[in-house]
């Protein structure tokens, strides 16, 4: 395994945020989605981050799998309390996948895209994907749980052969590794910076 998460260490960088106050890593799970609704209780503050070193039933859209190699990619979901609607989820997919495009195009210098309804791709192959799932919560702010999922240190070997045509990770894109750790830090101060901007109501 190239490097290790440490959720000390990450959140670290966010004494003040909103996404990122608390952090947890865990060595396997099966999807993070199921796993912070498992950790988090009716008073959790939103911004808590579940990260796995390796899903064993990580979910993609439409019920599809999601392959999770183990200590190669960011595998992580985040609890939210969006002052939003529940239809109107599809607003917090494009925010993650901007969000996600904008730190791979400033930390890389490379191009992605995104693919409606919830890909990221690099040379026309999918590197990132975005699931969020809502609990409609009475008399207070509905519950979001956001999964991304990236492609980080993966050799092509490392996906299945179906897959082997249309995934790629940053690593085959750079052609050099990638600090897993430096690299979830850049993209969770990110994505924290994007919510509070888009999501949290300016006398909250």
């Amino acid at each position: 395994m190239l490097d290790r998460l440490i959720a000390k260490e990450l959140q670290a960088h966010f004494p003040c945020g909103t996404i990122g106050q608390r952090i947890i890593v865990l060595e396997q799970t099966g999807s993070t989605n199921d796993a912070i609704l498992q950790v988090a209780t009716a008073n959790s503050k939103e911004g808590l981050v579940l990260f796995a070193e390796h899903q064993t039933a990580g979910r993609g859209q439409r019920g599809n799998r999601w392959e999770s190699a183990a200590g190669k990619g960011l595998w992580f979901s985040i609890l939210l309390r969006p002052w939003i609607q529940v239809n109107d989820s599809g607003r917090l997919t494009i925010w993650a996948m901007k969000s996600i495009c904008d730190v791979i195009r400033t930390e890389f210098s490379l191009k992605p895209a995104i693919k409606l309804p919830n890909d990221v791709q690099l040379q026309g192959r999918k590197v990132a994907g975005v699931l969020v799932e809502m609990r409609a919560q009475q008399k207070k702010p509905h519950l979001a749980i956001v999964g991304i999922g990236i492609n980080v240190n993966h050799s092509v070997e490392d996906f299945p052969p179906e897959l082997q045509e249309r995934a790629i990770s940053l690593v085959m894109a750079l052609h050099r590794p990638v600090d897993r750790q430096k690299f979830a830090v850049a993209l969770l101060q990110n994505l924290d910076r994007t919510y509070r901007a888009g999501f949290v109501p300016a006398d909250f």
